[in-house]
């Protein structure tokens, strides 16, 4: 398993379509006993990017096209939500400097408001330790 799919945290309890949850429909979703193996979907949309790099080398156009949304929110200052690396000390008892990936609105004026998404105490105690683990690493890089 990639460092990147232990730090990753997949929020189950907020998968919805069209505003159904699925975790009320599958209980067991995204666990262990999940007969249909969503931790495993997961796995492969965190190696996606890896798949991408080793059939074409880079992955240029996906980066671009990333830039480019980003971009036109703050251009336009069309106030959408997007997953942005941003410091999240304070949320979710997070007591560290740690820039995680979260869903935030983004404007004319970059990261207005960061959406606090309600978690599972499961899902919380993971983002925490994916926190601890990148404050572990951060807090022993020298300048």
């Amino acid at each position: 398993m990639h460092f990147v799919v232990f730090l990753s945290v997949p929020v189950w309890s907020g998968v919805n379509v069209a505003g159904v949850s699925l975790k009320s429909l599958h209980p067991a979703l995204g666990t262990d006993a999940d007969k249909e193996q969503w931790k495993e979907v997961h796995k492969q949309v965190v190696d996606s990017a890896y798949e991408v790099i080793k059939l074409k080398g880079y992955t240029s156009w996906a980066i671009g096209l990333s830039v480019a949304d980003l971009a036109e929110s703050i251009m336009k200052n069309l106030r959408r939500v997007h997953p942005i690396s941003t410091m999240i000390k304070g949320l979710y008892g997070i007591k560290e400097d740690v820039f995680l990936s979260v869903p935030c609105i983004l404007g004319q004026n970059g990261i207005s408001d960061v959406v606090k998404v309600t978690l599972t105490p499961d899902e919380e105690a993971r983002l925490k330790k994916s926190a601890d683990t990148l404050w572990g690493i951060q807090k022993e890089l020298q300048f």
